[in-house]
């Protein structure tokens, strides 16, 4: 089945470019971004991934201000040709690569629309290849940049505007693809021997003249299986990178964390991650929540619209809720980003910590599925 992207020399296999190299369920090639005024007073967060070998394609788009957030979700048969990166009013358009992309959510049932320019104000940062095993399957296998850039264009939500000012609106584009759990469950099979367990933090700050990144998953125990850090320089304007082959900046060679969690729940009320430069110099970032986005709003453990979910030929959904309604110790309620106002050595930046801490986590005190701090 051939496409537009056959006619560049990009293949990677001797099939056509649609084709994936894999034939796991659980391939996927996904777009992923948020975006955040600097005072904390909205998030918005952005995905859509293709499915290839489930044949689906579904995207989300939430907002979460003040108390409130509201959620687009939409799911279509995944289309033929792999430029098409559309799911009924939803679409993403790559204007300029690794540089600009426009994100539109046109007039539709939810009343939930978008008009946003994405413009880069880094190089992308290149994370590590992520391979994780679960029960002896190996359960992710991924590649995954990030790009730290400003926003512009309008929301509109619940009868509501919002002015979306790169002057004040930060965020980060995520692109990521290989294999992760996507869909329904396998069928068959022993059940495991041993209780879930994920634990998963990712901030990248936003400070004036550099941004600065830090992942890392670990096990039980709190031995990170992968982890991820980098400063990089910034720019005013897309034109002034340099380039796509290496974002630049201090190298680090190793990351820390220390949070302290919110009683009932496993959400940060506070947190400090660390940078280690190649020679010994630290970079302690100090983290102070200002605002709370549930990442089910764009289908991470939705119980309905999670990801690789077969809907139809097109659905389209939307939803709302209060945030200090919800049940905090709810599974779906547990993978979540904060806006967070960042200080290190003086300086002020913002940015967000995501967390995502299923099962026991013996640093943070964590002991059976889901027991909150």
């Amino acid at each position: 089945m051939l496409s537009k992207f056959d006619d560049y020399p990009v293949h990677q296999t001797p099939e056509p470019v649609a084709h994936p190299a894999t034939g796991d369920r659980n391939s996927y090639d996904r777009y992923w971004f948020n975006g955040y005024s600097s005072d904390g007073e909205f998030y918005f967060g952005i995905g859509l991934a293709i499915y290839p070998n489930l044949g689906i394609m579904d995207c989300g788009f939430s907002i979460v201000r003040g108390s409130e957030q509201h959620a687009f979700h939409g799911s279509r048969r995944a289309p033929s040709e792999p430029t098409d990166t559309s799911v009924g009013p939803f679409r993403i358009e790559v204007l300029e690569p690794m540089r600009v992309l426009r994100v539109t959510l046109g007039a539709n049932e939810t009343g939930i629309e978008c008009d946003l320019t994405f413009r880069a104000r880094t190089a992308c940062v290149e994370e590590g290849r992520q391979r994780w095993h679960q029960n002896g399957r190996l359960a992710m296998d991924a590649t995954r940049f990030a790009q730290f850039g400003r926003w512009q264009g309008r929301i509109n939500y619940d009868g509501k505007t919002v002015e979306v000012d790169p002057a004040r609106v930060y965020g980060t584009k995520d692109r990521s693809w290989g294999i992760r759990p996507v869909g329904d469950p396998d069928p068959g099979g022993a059940p495991a021997a041993d209780l879930p367990q994920f634990f998963f933090l990712w901030s990248p700050v936003h400070w004036e003249d550099h941004c600065t990144h830090f992942g890392i998953f670990e096990n039980e125990y709190g031995d990170a299986w992968h982890w991820d850090g980098a400063i990089v320089p910034a720019y005013e304007n897309p034109e002034q990178i340099p380039g796509v082959e290496a974002a630049g900046g201090p190298k680090v060679t190793r990351v820390e964390h220390a949070l302290h969690y919110i009683p009932g729940t496993r959400r940060a009320g506070g947190a400090t991650i660390s940078l280690i430069e190649e020679g010994g110099a630290r970079r302690d970032i100090t983290l102070e929540p200002l605002l709370c986005f549930r990442m089910k709003g764009i289908g991470y453990t939705h119980p309905e619209w999670g990801h690789g979910h077969w809907k139809g030929e097109l659905a389209i959904g939307g939803e709302s809720w209060k945030s200090d309604e919800i049940d905090a110790m709810a599974v779906e309620h547990q993978h979540i980003q904060q806006v967070m106002r960042a200080t290190c050595g003086g300086r002020q930046g913002v940015g967000v910590l995501e967390q995502f801490a299923l099962g026991p986590h013996a640093p943070y005190g964590f002991k059976e599925f889901l027991d909150p701090a």
